[in-house]
């Protein structure tokens, strides 16, 4: 017995020191991280960001670059009876043999709509006659949102597609909270797969956009004009920003 317990003790001792090493690294190691890589604040250290407005004030957000290669990545199919929410800024910039161009708004104040209907109430919106539907981040300001992917379903003919984008990690939209909500931040799973219980497994397409240093920079609000193109579209899925899908209609 006495044999037993020296040897457990032996055995004790023997581990003792690789587990003072373990514990003095995992103590000393955020310090000897935040040494060796330290984090250059410059003027980030502020409760206040450069711009509350997506950099509008400063140039171009930086949402809007990734909004527009995805919208360009699909243009092919922004052909043909085309709808877009609010304005039809994207429809006239991509589109190509437009035989009608639609914009839907939720009220009758935006005297250039052509339809006034609610996305998540079909009774509002007339059916299957669109080639293409454009929405760009809209969706996180639809409390019902999947309701919502169903009316833009029901607006396509069988072929059409949609093209829309949602936001991921970004700032709240105080304007939007304000007037009528902002309810969703979207990752590129949930919303691929809303769209594919809808428009069936197959049938959908999704592209992420964001890295930590346009996350950072979309935060600040600052404009994409004060970061080079490549630093903008480097991808890191672990930090979208935006995501696109498209969707297209089974005929």
């Amino acid at each position: 017995m006495d044999a037993k317990r020296t040897s457990q003790m032996i055995q004790k001792l023997l581990k003792l020191p690789f587990r003072i090493v373990r514990k003095i690294y995992h103590l000393c190691m955020p310090s000897v991280r935040r040494i060796c890589k330290p984090a250059k604040w410059h003027n980030f250290r502020s409760f206040e960001p450069i711009s509350r407005v997506f950099g509008f004030d400063r140039g171009t957000p930086i949402d809007r670059i990734y909004q527009e290669d995805f919208l360009r990545t699909y243009a092919t199919h922004i052909q043909g009876v085309v709808c877009e929410i609010a304005e039809d800024t994207y429809t006239k910039k991509f589109g190509h043999n437009i035989t009608q161009s639609h914009i839907l708004h939720y009220t009758a104040d935006n005297k250039n709509a052509t339809i006034v209907g609610d996305l998540t109430d079909f009774n509002t919106l007339p059916k299957e006659f669109l080639d293409c539907f454009i929405c760009t981040v809209t969706l996180n300001f639809i409390y019902d949102y999947k309701k919502a992917i169903k009316g833009i379903y029901n607006m396509l003919l069988g072929g059409g597609a949609a093209l829309v984008t949602v936001a991921g990690i970004v700032q709240v939209s105080r304007h939007d909270y304000d007037n009528w909500g902002d309810y969703w931040r979207f990752m590129e799973m949930g919303i691929k797969r809303d769209f594919e219980e809808v428009f069936g497994v197959g049938n959908v397409e999704s592209v992420v956009y964001g890295n930590l240093l346009a996350l950072m920079a979309e935060f600040q609000g600052i404009a994409a004009e004060e970061l080079t193109y490549e630093e903008i579209m480097h991808k890191d899925l672990e930090y979208p920003i935006i995501i696109g899908i498209f969707a297209k209609k089974q005929k």
